[in-house]
């Protein structure tokens, strides 16, 4: 590892691969990512870190050719991913969103109210 060796902190990595794909500006391949940081960890640890980060809606990726890119995920992106993971996780998915819609300030009603008439016509 970069540092002589030395061991990361919990949570170190993710946010160093989080880090260097904001400072590239570009979507990334998992051995870009790895030269940004330190090319003495293992192709794989990055590959993982980048992995996990994508299934907790941190990232977004593209396929490119056998590999992955990897960008950083917008604040949206995020929140949308987190409401879905919360939906799935659940097995009272009208539940979870009767809270939600019940905790949404007067002024974002009107708000889910368009979007869901745009989806239902989406269809």
């Amino acid at each position: 590892m970069a540092g002589g060796g030395a061991r990361r902190a919990r949570g170190d990595l993710e946010r160093e691969v989080l880090a260097a794909l904001t400072a590239a500006g570009a979507p990334s391949t998992p051995a870009e990512v790895r030269e940004r940081i330190s090319a003495d960890l293992a192709y794989t640890t990055v590959m993982t870190t980048l992995v996990r980060l994508h299934e907790k809606g941190l990232l977004a990726r593209e396929r490119d050719g056998r590999a992955h890119r990897y960008w950083v995920a917008d604040a949206a992106e995020v929140a949308a991913a987190r409401m879905r993971q919360a939906l799935e996780a659940s097995d009272r998915r009208d539940a979870v969103l009767a809270r939600f819609v019940g905790d949404l300030p007067p002024e974002d009603v009107p708000v889910l109210e368009r979007l869901l008439r745009d989806a239902e016509r989406r269809g």
